[in-house]
């Protein structure tokens, strides 16, 4: 069985506390809600600055509002590998979603600069917006410094009508320097992210920790369905061009056709004019979020969708059009990374251990644009995520910590640490062992 060292076990200790300390932190009383650019996205980045700080790492907030902790490479201009994860949260969460990477790399950071310098510097980011859940964009922190930002965003507005570009000022950041977050492909090494499984699949398989070989590929639609609003007692059926019936039509067919296809498919909100008990509904406008393994599949499943979409429209009367708000790519993580993970969860015990794919979007999205990524999963009881109830328990934490400095140790020496270097890690690894 998997056995985690002395050392771990303590660090994971740290990282559980430090998990329940970043959950009293939320714009909400009796829930957890961290938003973008939010007081609380200002609070626990200072919180977590200090533990960054107390770790040894050099701290500073990018032109985004990414929060950045870095200890130096064995020379002053060595490459950098990454290591992080983000702090904000969707409305109603749980405190391990993107927390438990980000503390989880400090507590790793911390541990493996005591062996001396590696040959690239360590850089942990905790990214400001993953969720995407005050501006209903997804990865602007990401985005940001994978030098992928879009100025058409500026304009995005949260439920209280403020825009992008003013949260920005409001918050002490200056719009038109967004692109100094980015981060130069050339100096990097690669990306690794830490995180709990948002799914059963490590559970049912009695594993603690996973590799992840690719990220889903997605696309998000708004949907618009236009029908005809008139009175629910005067209007007999064969008259009635409902266009709640026809949204919930299609609905069911998001479900049938992924069902079918082995996606990912998710009506996630819909809203009804006018919303009068008494009236037909002649207005209804509902989200779709469709995932898939493979772009070729995903959007395959899509051409399917809006045929039926077509058809529900034509029998019954109304209009169905979709608008495309969001399209990411499958990412498929490195092999020379994914190598270095299973290494990590193989020197804990596991012999085989499960590789995933992850149905769930990341911010190592956004990073395999401009360098190789690779991602450990731990196991999350019950799979739930996006939920109070979410978990990761202290002993999956702790073997995770190990396997994460391993992983690290791994690329150093592919990358000419050498087995001397190696040997002494691994000696100290069995002293606190």
């Amino acid at each position: 069985m998997p056995v985690a060292s002395r050392r771990a076990l303590a660090d994971a200790a740290t990282v559980v506390r430090w998990c329940d300390t970043l959950a009293a932190v939320s714009q909400d009383p009796d829930r957890i809600t961290r938003v973008y650019l939010s007081p609380e996205h200002a609070q626990v980045d200072a919180i977590v600055a200090g533990w960054m700080r107390d770790a040894g790492l050099e701290t500073w907030q990018d032109a985004a509002g990414n929060l950045h902790g870095r200890v130096a490479g064995a020379a002053p201009d060595a490459p950098v590998l990454l290591l992080g994860s983000h702090l904000d949260t969707v409305v109603d969460a749980g405190r391990y979603d993107g927390v438990v990477g980000v503390l989880m790399a400090i507590r790793t950071v911390a541990r493996l600069v005591e062996g001396g310098p590696l040959p690239f510097a360590l850089e942990v980011i905790a990214f400001s917006d993953e969720e995407g859940t005050r501006f209903g964009k997804a990865l602007l922190g990401s985005s940001a410094v994978a030098g992928v930002w879009d100025d058409g965003w500026w304009d995005l507005v949260d439920g209280d009508g403020v825009t992008l570009r003013q949260a920005f000022t409001d918050f002490g950041l200056d719009p038109a320097r967004v692109g100094e977050a980015a981060v130069r492909p050339e100096q990097l090494v690669g990306y690794l992210e830490a995180h709990i499984e948002q799914g059963p699949w490590l559970e049912q398989a009695g594993q603690a920790l996973g590799v992840v070989t690719s990220i889903a590929s997605a696309r998000r639609f708004s949907v618009e369905v236009v029908g005809e609003a008139r009175h629910a007692g005067g209007t007999p059926y064969e008259r009635r061009h409902d266009a709640l019936l026809a949204a919930a039509e299609a609905a069911l067919a998001v479900e049938r056709i992924c069902r079918a296809e082995q996606h990912v498919g998710t009506v996630g909100t819909m809203t009804v004019e006018p919303g009068a008990v008494n009236v037909v509904p002649g207005l209804a406008r509902f989200g779709v979020d469709l995932r898939g393994e493979f772009d070729e599949g995903r959007d395959r499943v899509w051409d399917a969708i809006t045929d039926a979409f077509d058809e529900i429209a034509a029998r019954r009367g109304v209009t169905v059009t979709p608008t495309e708000v969001h399209r990411a790519p499958a990412v498929f993580c490195a092999e020379r990374l994914t190598d270095a993970v299973r290494a990590g969860i193989t020197a804990t015990g596991e012999s085989a251990p499960a590789e995933l794919f992850s149905r769930a979007g990341h911010d190592a999205m956004s990073l395999g644009l401009v360098t190789d990524v690779a991602m450990l999963f731990l196991r999350n009881p019950d799979g739930i995520s996006h939920h109070p109830d979410e978990f990761v328990s202290e002993d999956d934490v702790a073997l995770g910590l190990d396997a994460l400095a391993v992983a690290v140790e791994r690329i150093a020496d592919d990358r000419g640490a050498g087995a001397g270097a190696r040997a002494e890690r691994a000696a100290d690894r069995g002293a606190t062992s």
